[in-house]
């Protein structure tokens, strides 16, 4: 069994990242498991209470979850045409102490994909995300992108995908990921 970990870059109720997360979860391929987690209990990162309390539980939890797990999906938005603050101030928490960015990251295959209700869907943030990943020394997986424009016509009201190219895109790029991943296990 694959077992990829999945965050939404955004902690927005009605998040349309959310909303394709949890239709990843429900679209993955047999012998693939999709783990949802959350970044919403992550504080604000600051090195001094870092210093004094060490590592919030709740990002122990996600550090524990990714490095457990075969893969990482990340299903971020574009904000200003970059990558959204929560989201980097996870992965910034994450990436603490240095010594254990190997253990979360290192080799870690990781998957990007977003939506927007603007007609470039988050390749923006995609792209912005790519030297991060770098740094931290995972291996993002180029096979595949996932750019989901207009969402604001792709979802309904409970955050169901109604667009069915948008369906079939999103069930290829999970079977591309969890491909690689599995050959790289």
């Amino acid at each position: 069994m694959v077992t990829i970990v999945g965050i939404s870059g955004s902690t927005r109720r009605a998040s349309f990242n959310s909303a394709l997360l949890r239709a990843a979860a429900a679209a993955m391929p047999a012998g693939a498991e999709l783990r949802i987690e959350s970044i919403a209990a992550i504080p604000l990162y600051n090195g001094d209470e870092e210093a004094a309390h060490g590592i919030p539980q709740a990002v122990a939890h996600l550090k524990d979850a990714i490095a457990a797990a075969d893969g990482l999906l990340l299903v971020t938005p574009e904000y200003n045409n970059s990558v959204p603050g929560v989201a980097k101030n996870a992965i910034d928490w994450l990436s603490r102490p240095p010594a254990d960015i190997g253990r979360v990251f290192g080799g870690k295959p990781v998957a990007i994909a977003g939506a927007s209700p603007g007609g470039f869907g988050t390749v923006l943030s995609q792209n912005a995300w790519l030297p991060v990943f770098k740094t931290l020394g995972a291996n993002v997986w180029s096979g595949g992108r996932l750019l989901v424009s207009r969402a604001g016509g792709v979802f309904d009201a409970q955050g169901e995908i109604t667009d069915a190219a948008v369906r079939d895109s999103l069930g290829k790029f999970l079977a591309g990921f969890v491909a690689y991943v599995g050959s790289r296990r």
